[in-house]
């Protein structure tokens, strides 16, 4: 049996033991090791009305990099997940078609395949149907589907590129998010040093990285919600952050209309975590010391602040620790990725 088939079913069994629950309530899934995923991940759950397939990965890559999808003509999927800077936005807010800073920061999408939902306030089901809120967004990419399809018909080089994707040179709005879902599945990481040294290879931490491993599963109870092997239990959670503003952001609670769920934002994955300042749902806090601090305090004093947050002490060798092991999370993967060299005229 190769190697790689080996390595993805021990991932696969590794995410059954670990992960806090079942897959994504969306179209029935199947996992195929056609795509291949770095050391430490299960194979990618494909849907089954939107398989993989290599011409479908290429196609939805070019979409996502391509700023014609937006009204202006320039502010593309990528131009918000950069990249660069493990495919999430670099600073604080992203600016749409319009110049105005958003609402949210931009998260990673790394490992999204895996996501249970998307968005900071989960209230996408699926990246198919997380792809059509951007576009269609007037302060993000301020485009229709009926435009969008429009202009990509327009192009005469993307029909034969849908025919090798989906079979014959259609193009709708359904194609093309799926399409773009199937690249972003394949953004991924793993075969990070923590993978490794989970996989037996001992000597791939650091003893400075070993203890903050430590502290992060036992002192801290870190991983009580950064669980898994992408380091997030897929749930919601108020630490407080924005809720002293005058009008702060509901959240989850936009979503369900539950009380309960004002201030709660989805608990986010900590693959390479250490590239992708900065953070928290509105990039307030600019980096990850800042952000132990939070932890540390206890989250911030709101009504509904998650009562799992208890102020802890955190000395300085310790949190040295702590972020010396969050490096350990920088994987391999995603960085591989780069823009194409041409687009389809």
């Amino acid at each position: 049996m190769p190697q790689a088939l080996i390595l993805a079913r021990i991932a696969a069994l590794l995410w059954l033991s670990v992960s806090p629950g079942p897959p994504p309530a969306q179209a029935t899934q199947t996992a195929t090791a056609d795509f291949p995923v770095p050391l430490g991940l299960p194979p990618i759950p494909w849907p089954e009305d939107n398989p993989y397939s290599p011409a479908r990965a290429d196609l939805g890559k070019i979409l996502f990099f391509d700023g014609r999808l937006s009204a202006n003509g320039v502010v593309s999927c990528a131009f918000c997940h950069e990249p660069d800077h493990a495919f999430s936005g670099s600073a604080a807010l992203s600016r749409g078609v319009d110049g105005k800073p958003g609402v949210r920061h931009v998260p990673t999408l790394i490992n999204c395949a895996w996501h249970k939902s998307q968005f900071w306030d989960g209230r996408a089901p699926t990246l198919e149907a997380q792809i059509a809120s951007p576009v269609t967004n007037p302060d993000e990419m301020g485009m229709t589907a009926d435009r969008v399809v429009e202009r990509i018909r327009a192009i005469k080089g993307y029909a034969p590129l849908f025919a090798s994707a989906f079979g014959d040179p259609g193009i709708d709005f359904d194609r093309i998010t799926k399409a773009i879902a199937t690249f972003e599945r394949t953004i991924v990481s793993g075969d990070s040093p923590y993978d490794r040294y989970v996989a037996g290879d001992k000597s791939a931490l650091t003893k400075q990285q070993k203890d903050g491993l430590d502290f992060f599963e036992r002192t801290g109870e870190c991983a009580e919600c950064h669980s898994g092997p992408s380091f997030t239990n897929e749930k919601f959670a108020n630490l407080g952050i924005g809720s002293a503003n005058p009008d702060p952001d509901p959240g989850r609670e936009a979503v369900t209309g539950k009380r309960g769920d004002l201030g709660k934002f989805k608990v986010p994955t900590l693959r390479d975590v250490a590239r992708r300042g900065p953070y928290m749902h509105d990039g307030s806090e600019k980096t990850l010391s800042d952000v132990l601090d939070v932890y540390k305090k206890g989250g911030l004093p709101n009504p509904h602040l998650d009562t799992r947050l208890t102020p802890f002490y955190l000395d300085e060798e310790t949190r040295r620790d702590v972020l010396a092991f969050l490096d350990s999370l920088n994987g391999e993967g995603w960085e591989k990725i780069k823009p194409p060299a041409s687009f389809p005229q």
